[in-house]
C-alpha cells in the first residue's frame, strides 16, 4: 500500500537529534522512572526489586485489569472492557482507521491535525473530505461546513481534541453538535485525545465517548502523562462493533503490549492526580512565558492556545516554513516544526511544555534570527 510521507514524523526523525533548543517536543517534561516512583509514593528499591522478579511473558493480552480500569477512569462512564491497549496512540489511530474504513467510504477530517487521520484513509482508497480549521473561528470546526460535507456514505468524522498544532479545545456544546451531525448519517466520530486531561481551570474535559455512543477516543501515556517512552496508548469506545473490529485487527499488528510498560502505566494511572498537578503547573508557567514573548515580538502573532502543549505561531518573513526551520536548526540550534508539515504555511509549531529556561532561551534565539532578517 502506497502512503504519503508522514511530514511531521519525518521532520522530527531528521532533525531532533541536532537540536540544542528542542521546541519541537510536544510531551510535558518527561518523567524519569525514579520521578514516577516518587510521585506514586513508592520506595524505588522495593519496587525495582519486585520488578526484577517479573517473568517477561506476553503478559495480559488485552491489558492488565489495573491498566484498562485505570484508563476507563479517565472517562465519565466507561468500563475496562471498553478499552483496547495499543502501541501508542499512533498504533491506536492506525488500528481504528484500518479496521473500519473501506475504499468505498468517505470520511471528514479536520485540518490541521495529525497526518494519520487523512493519509491512512487516502492510502486505503477512501474519499477524504477536509474541514479546514480557521483562526477567525478559534480553530474550531465550522458546523455548517461540516453539515455540508457529510452524506449517507460518510463512515467517520475525525477530530483532534485538543488540537495539534493549534492548542484549541472543542467545548462540550460543539462536541454535542458534531455528534448530532454524525448521528444523522450514522457516522462514527474518532477523536484523537492524546492532549486531553489537563484543563486550564482544573475542570473535567469531556471526551467524545462521554457524549456519543458511536464515539471513539484515542489516548496515550505520552503527552499529558510525560511517559512517551512506555509507547502505550489505547482505544476507548462503547460501540461493540468498533471494539470487535479493532480487536480483529489487533491480532495482526499488536498481540499485546509490553509487561513493564503495562506495570508502569498502571502505576501512573493510579496516581494521575499527582502527575496532573505537576504537569498543570508546567503548562501554566510556560504558556505565560510563550504569551509574553509573542506580545513583545512584533514579527510574530498567534491565537493563544487554551489546551494541549503546542501553539501555531505565524511569522512575518517572506520565507517558506521548511526553509525557515532548516536555517534555525543550522544557525541557532533551534528546532521548531514547519507549519507546512500541517499544511499551514507561514507558521511554525512550537512545543512549550518542558524546561522553562530552555523554552525562554529557544524563543530568544528565534528573536535573534528575526532581528537579523529585518
Amino acid at each position: 500500500m502506497k502512503i504519503d510521507t508522514f511530514k511531521v514524523e519525518r521532520w522530527m526523525n531528521d532533525y531532533e537529534d541536532d537540536a540544542v533548543y528542542n521546541l519541537g517536543e510536544t510531551c510535558i517534561d518527561s518523567l524519569t522512572v525514579g520521578e514516577l516512583l516518587e510521585l506514586a509514593g513508592e520506595d524505588p528499591d522495593s519496587y525495582l526489586t519486585g520488578l526484577k522478579d517479573t517473568r517477561l511473558t506476553y503478559g495480559h493480552i488485552f491489558g492488565s485489569p489495573e491498566l484498562v480500569n485505570g484508563v476507563a477512569g479517565l472517562y465519565r462512564d466507561l468500563k475496562g472492557e471498553n478499552v483496547i491497549p495499543t502501541h501508542g496512540a499512533i498504533g491506536a489511530n492506525e488500528m481504528v482507521i484500518s479496521a473500519m474504513i473501506e475504499s468505498t467510504d468517505n470520511m471528514v477530517c479536520v485540518l490541521p491535525t495529525y497526518q494519520q487521520h487523512y493519509s491512512i484513509p487516502k492510502a486505503i482508497g477512501a474519499e477524504v473530505r477536509i474541514l479546514k480549521l480557521r483562526p477567525e473561528n478559534d480553530y474550531l470546526p465550522d458546523l455548517d461546513e461540516l453539515r455540508s460535507l457529510v452524506d449517507e456514505n460518510t463512515k467517520m468524522i475525525t477530530i483532534n481534541n485538543p488540537n495539534n498544532p493549534t492548542g484549541s479545545w472543542i467545548p462540550t456544546p460543539t462536541l454535542k453538535a458534531i455528534s448530532d451531525i454524525a448521528a444523522r448519517v450514522g457516522a462514527y466520530v474518532l477523536s484523537d485525545e492524546v492532549y486531553r486531561g489537563i484543563s486550564e481551570d482544573g475542570s473535567y474535559m469531556d471526551s467524545i465517548v462521554d457524549i456519543y455512543d458511536r464515539g471513539i477516543s484515542v489516548g496515550s501515556m505520552s503527552k499529558i502523562f510525560s511517559l512517551a517512552g512506555l509507547r502505550l496508548g489505547w482505544i476507548a469506545s462503547k460501540d461493540k462493533d468498533v471494539l470487535h473490529l479493532c480487536l480483529e485487527r489487533r491480532d495482526y499488528d499488536t498481540i499485546s503490549c509490553g509487561m513493564i510498560d503495562d506495570k508502569l502505566a498502571s502505576l501512573a494511572l493510579a496516581h494521575k492526580d499527582k502527575i496532573f498537578e505537576r504537569n498543570r503547573a508546567i503548562l501554566e508557567k510556560n504558556r505565560r512565558i510563550l504569551d509574553e514573548w509573542v506580545n513583545r515580538t512584533p514579527q510574530v502573532h498567534y491565537l493563544r492556545p487554551v489546551a494541549g502543549t503546542t501553539a501555531l505561531v505565524y511569522y512575518d518573513l517572506d520565507m517558506p516554513s521548511y526553509e525557515l526551520c532548516k536555517r534555525l536548526i543550522r544557525e541557532k540550534g533551534l528546532l521548531f516544526t514547519p507549519g507546512a508539515a500541517f499544511e499551514m504555511e507561514g507558521a511554525v509549531r512550537i512545543g512549550y511544555a518542558f524546561d522553562s529556561k530552555l523554552l525562554k532561551e529557544g524563543l530568544d534565539k528565534f528573536t535573534e534570527f528575526l532581528e537579523e532578517e529585518k
